[in-house]
């Protein structure tokens, strides 16, 4: 698929963020002035990759779903390939989390509630994820209801495509028991990666902890987890009970997306009111602390303001996710005329 690439065009400044392989840019399209996120891959990046790139696109172009970040268009030049995705500009799900005053049982329930509707609808298209966890969880906006979005697919795999999935891969602390045993696994890894999430959501630390993996996934092969008092004493048992279920060591009788969408914590009004957001954002910001990222000079046109507002707004939200709150006097250093 290629776009006529003269429909896009940078926004001046440019907003970019830099990943291992690939960077992100921020442009608008011309006509009707929407804007998206383009990632740019070197093709040079891509050697001995093509393969993963080749199944990434494959599996975006199939999905169509509210809280799944979309690709809208390609485009191959003869260095690079661009992916032209759905902008998001919310900010992570514990960053979001930590910024309330207010947090309980149901805000979890509604936030896992939109993930399980969208791997349901992953896995009813033959598509596993295989990478869930926070930092892939992004919002769709700043607005207080803003929905959430999965991004990143990968390491996603489409079932049936001629090869059984038993591949170790995915992210320590999230993979399922049957992943890590090298034994040939299905959909159901994604719905434990969800119960460990909900884990995570309830009380901001993982269910599975140590600075050595082999002790790591020690843990997490014998299903070796617990509710510890006092951080789960306020949590309902219906919680807890949702999260066994998905958390279950067996893949056969590990509760499926439809299985935990009919939960009475779900689908029920079993989760609780109570405010949790104290213990769970210390703990977030206790055990999932990012490191500082080295920020780069953003570079401001004279002549082209009109589109400031909408760059300074996702700048902020960008640099807020790393660095917490800030002011606009916060990032006026990082600043610099160009003539």
């Amino acid at each position: 698929v290629r776009i006529r690439w003269s429909r896009l065009t940078t926004i001046t400044p440019q907003f970019l963020l830099r990943g291992a392989f690939s960077e992100v840019v921020l442009a608008e399209e011309k006509r009707t002035q929407k804007l998206v996120a383009i990632k740019c891959i070197p093709k040079k990046a891509l050697e001995g990759k093509e393969n993963s790139i080749e199944n990434e696109i494959a599996v975006l172009h199939k999905l169509k779903h509210a809280n799944i970040v979309s690709l809208e268009d390609i485009f191959e030049s003869k260095t690079h390939l661009y992916l032209i995705m759905q902008l998001v500009s919310g900010g992570e799900l514990f960053d979001r989390i930590v910024e309330k005053g207010f947090y309980t049982e149901k805000d979890a329930s509604k936030l896992i509630q939109q993930i399980l509707d969208a791997v349901k609808y992953l896995h009813d298209m033959g598509i596993v994820h295989r990478d869930l966890k926070p930092e892939n969880l992004l919002y769709d906006s700043m607005e207080e209801d803003s929905k959430i979005m999965i991004s990143d697919f990968g390491l996603s795999k489409i079932e049936g495509s001629g090869s059984v999935m038993s591949t170790a891969c995915g992210t320590p602390g999230y993979v399922a028991p049957e992943v890590l045993a090298q034994k040939p696994y299905s959909k159901a890894v994604d719905c434990w990666s969800i119960g460990v999430i909900a884990y995570i959501l309830l009380c901001g630390y993982p269910p599975f902890y140590d600075e050595n993996d082999a002790k790591l996934f020690e843990q997490i092969l014998k299903a070796d987890y617990e509710f510890d008092s006092p951080y789960w004493d306020d949590i309902s048992d219906s919680a807890k009970d949702f999260i066994v279920h998905l958390m279950e060591k067996d893949p056969r009788i590990r509760y499926t997306c439809d299985q935990a969408l009919q939960h009475p914590w779900i689908a029920g009004d079993t989760a609780l009111d109570k405010n949790i957001h104290e213990s769970v954002s210390a703990q977030i910001k206790k055990n999932f602390a990012k490191s500082k990222w080295r920020v780069s000079y953003f570079f401001c046109a004279p002549g082209l303001l009109q589109n400031a507002k909408t760059f300074l707004l996702c700048l902020v939200q960008c640099l807020a996710k790393v660095f917490g709150p800030l002011e606009l006097c916060d990032l006026l250093p990082h600043f610099r005329l160009q003539t």
